[in-house]
């Protein structure tokens, strides 16, 4: 046989060294591209993963496995020969959760890849059940249990949303419960899985779809009891619980039984004992409403009408008055008091009067007593020569005309002679 790039028995060429370097004038024989796979991935070193068996066959002593991921749609064969499969817990079977040690495996002449088991062990309860409170810790450190974070119902939501298993006792709990307590109440219900790998991630897209509706003001997330691993594991899921922390309508937590503890009721906004009681946290009971509204009528009017008969009896109060039952008292007593003070003042006035008219009297009387009149009534006269009154003998000279003023009348007279006398005693 004759191979390119050279002749009958002469050594071929040597072929591309590396991928890259083939063309399909110059290909790798498949058995160097198997050889090559298998060198590399072989050299893979072995890896511990987690999942869910939803396949596990034993043929003669070797288990074929099917490995699903936990939280998303991957799912991965595996193969555990004689020797490991005998080591494996007999608990093992299909649906337990375990996590495997595995080593990818090329099988050349099939061109296979396969993934070898080199050990395998149950993941029991009590270490799903330490990682639930490993993550619970976690949580609180970071502060998203705090109860500050917890945000108040609304009194009345207008719309309520609902996550709950398809046709599920816990949604029919919540919807007649809730109708009982307030008929006008108004769902918008999402039926998810709540149960199974598959249940946080569906949980958590229906909690995204209503948190964005802006009518929903409340969200009630709602499942009946059940085994431990199916209540809490599914609703202790890390990211279900974060979407559930970060969501900006209130949620409602309402999971299992008064014991079950998922980590979604440490960060709800409400934990709710059971279904049942949800309903009756997250609408008000019509009947005690209406009966409270009748107690504040029945209030209202009693406090309205002792208000009024208060009213009454104080204006009855009023009205009994005499001022008020007889009004024209007040004005006799005014006019007589008027009357009175106007006797006084005029009495009063009276004795001043009366005063001041005496002390007039009196003044005249003084008055008149200095005056010259009075002392020419006593007998006095007053001589006036040449218009100046005669106050000396020697004034005047015999024949000097004199006009004489006497109490009454008047005298005219001619000196005739003058005496002066010279002893001051005389005069």
């Amino acid at each position: 046989m004759q191979h390119a790039g050279g002749a009958a028995g002469e050594p071929a060429e040597p072929g591309p060294v590396t991928a890259s370097e083939t063309s399909p004038e110059r290909p790798w024989p498949l058995h160097r591209l198997s050889e090559n796979l298998k060198l590399h991935i072989e050299r893979a070193p072995a890896t511990w993963i987690e999942g869910q068996l939803i396949e596990f066959k034993n043929n003669r002593g070797n288990v074929y496995m099917t490995m699903r991921d936990l939280d998303q749609e991957v799912s991965l064969p595996l193969a555990a020969w004689r020797n490991v499969a005998a080591g494996i817990d007999p608990t093992v079977q299909q649906g337990s959760r375990v996590v495997a040690r595995v080593k990818p495996n090329f099988w050349l002449k099939a061109g296979r890849l396969s993934m070898n088991v080199l050990e395998m062990k149950p993941v029991g309860l009590g270490d799903l059940l330490a990682r639930v409170e490993l993550l619970r810790r976690s949580l609180a450190e970071e502060g998203l249990t705090s109860p500050a974070r917890k945000r108040p119902l609304p009194v009345l939501p207008g719309v309520i949303g609902l996550i709950t298993g398809r046709d599920s006792d816990a949604m029919k709990d919540v919807l007649r419960n809730t109708h009982l307590r307030w008929p006008a109440a108004v769902f918008e219900v999402r039926e998810v899985a709540v149960q199974g790998t598959d249940a946080p991630r569906q949980v958590a897209a229906a909690l995204a779809e209503l948190d964005a509706d802006p009518t929903v003001e409340v969200i009630v997330i709602a499942r009946g009891g059940g085994a431990l691993e199916e209540v809490v594991l599914p609703f202790s899921d890390e990211a279900l619980v974060r979407a559930v922390a970060a969501a900006g309508t209130p949620v409602v937590s309402a999971i299992g039984h008064e014991a079950d503890r998922p980590v979604l009721d440490d960060v709800a906004d409400l934990r709710a004992s059971t279904p049942t009681d949800a309903a009756k946290r997250i609408v008000p009971d019509a009947a005690q409403e209406a009966l409270g509204l009748a107690h504040a009528r029945e209030r209202m009017a009693a406090a309205v009408e002792r208000r009024v008969r208060g009213e009454a009896e104080a204006l009855a109060a009023l009205r009994s008055r005499p001022v008020l039952a007889h009004p024209h008292v007040m004005v006799d007593a005014r006019a007589e008091d008027l009357g009175r003070w106007r006797e006084r003042a005029r009495v009063s006035l009276g004795h001043r009067l009366a005063r001041e008219s005496d002390a007039v009297a009196a003044l005249r009387a003084r008055v008149r007593a200095l005056s010259p009149q009075q002392t020419l009534d006593r007998g006095y006269a007053v001589v006036q020569h040449a218009g100046r009154v005669v106050r000396r003998a020697d004034e005047v000279s015999p024949g000097s005309h004199l006009d004489i003023l006497v109490a009454a009348g008047r005298l005219e007279a001619d000196v005739t002679d003058t005496h002066t006398p010279t002893d001051p005693e005389d005069a």
